[in-house]
């Protein structure tokens, strides 16, 4: 393969991708629409990490990352900000509890040996804010934790222009110029036209527009999250691991001397980039929060600091990494389905290594594959993890 990669979106994914890429001495050339880094979906998330995941792709991709999250200052020069803080999940009912265990036996497998189950003692040691009142047991796992997504993206841009990659600014792709056969040639774009010879779809909650271009119908929608946020509050202690109850996937952490409450209601629709929370949700997280977490009683809001953003979901909730069925040249890495961030650093070095090698050679991506929905091969689902 000659000429340059052209990657579609500076966000994580593409700046992992890109970086990857350009160690492996290709000229990438990535475009983003935004005016600058962190304006999309990265800049939104929370920075949760975990392995504690009910497939094994998933759990082999975070454990993928965390390897590389640990060496990512001396293989990039940024700052990663992992920190193993810990994820604890709780149970209210025993099917919740056998979930969590069944997940628990597949990461085991895998080599996720450190993560335990918890009676409602042990929860009470690990997180002592918690109401444990009709919590029945848990999981938790201490290499879990937090993350920096700014970090990450500046770490991968830097390093990947350091290593030849250019970064195109304001440049919004706009099309796909192709030959007969089908195969990418261009991506048009509103500066004109920029040859290549593959390309990455790395557009996020966008992806299917940018794919459609090829004629490709990729199953990959947008779907809105909320986010709400304490005035600065001390009472709760910056390494509380990440606390998630499962029933309802509420769930809390500590960020910046603050607390961030989130619960994943059904999708809300809205503009890509609209920051504003509904109101009635704020009250609704708010107050489950202080009622499974009686010290936030005292905790004051900041309802203009609340911020929304959007995943990727693919139907199975797992990530689509390869080339673009129909379209060998079109590299797809999307549908990360809220994994997008954790998951970068894997996603990057294993498509790096499906453009320059043919396949991945790292980890066995076949669970990923974007060809396996028209195949009826998707991965299962869990509610809970």
């Amino acid at each position: 393969m000659s000429g340059p990669v052209a990657v579609i979106g500076a966000g994580i994914i593409g700046a992992s991708v890109a970086w990857h890429l350009a160690r492996r001495g290709r000229t990438v050339v990535l475009l983003d629409r935004s005016d600058g880094p962190g304006r999309g979906s990265t800049g939104r998330a929370t920075g949760g990490f975990r392995a504690q995941y009910a497939t094994p792709i998933n759990i082999r991709l975070s454990l993928l990352a965390r390897e590389k999250l640990r060496r990512f200052a001396a293989d990039t020069g940024g700052d990663a900000g992992y920190r193993p803080a810990g994820y604890l999940w709780l149970a209210g009912t025993p099917a919740e509890l056998a979930a969590l265990r069944a997940g628990q036996t597949v990461q085991h497998a895998e080599g996720l040996t450190e993560a335990i189950e918890v009676a409602p003692d042990d929860i009470a040691r690990v997180n002592p804010a918690l109401d444990l009142e009709g919590i029945v047991g848990g999981v938790y796992c201490p290499t879990d934790g937090f993350i920096a997504p700014g970090g990450m993206l500046s770490g991968y841009l830097r390093g990947a222009e350091r290593l030849g990659a250019t970064v195109h600014w304001g440049v919004e792709a706009t099309g796909l110029g192709r030959r007969r056969d089908g195969a990418i040639t261009s991506v048009r774009t509103t500066q004109g036209d920029l040859p290549a010879a593959a390309v990455v779809n790395a557009a996020g909650a966008w992806a299917a527009s940018v794919a459609a271009w090829a004629g490709v119908d990729l199953p990959v929608a947008a779907l809105r999250r909320q986010v709400a946020v304490t005035e600065p509050f001390d009472r709760l202690p910056a390494d509380m691991p990440m606390t998630i109850f499962a029933g309802d996937g509420f769930h809390l952490r500590v960020r910046d001397g603050r607390v961030l409450l989130l619960w994943p209601t059904p999708g809300v629709p809205g503009r890509p980039y609209e920051d504003s929370v509904n109101p009635e949700w704020i009250d609704a997280v708010v107050e489950k929060a202080r009622r499974r977490v009686p010290v936030l009683r005292g905790a004051a809001i900041d309802r203009t600091g609340a911020w929304g953003g959007l995943y990727e979901m693919s139907p199975d909730k797992h990530a689509l990494l390869g080339p673009a069925p129909g379209c060998p040249n079109l590299y797809l890495a999307n549908g990360s389905s809220g994994h997008g961030v954790m998951h970068a650093p894997a996603l990057g070095q294993l498509l790096a290594e499906i453009i320059c090698d043919g396949e991945a050679t790292t980890l066995d991506v076949t669970a990923l594959r974007p060809s396996r929905f028209a195949e009826g091969a998707l991965n299962p689902v869990s509610e809970l993890l």
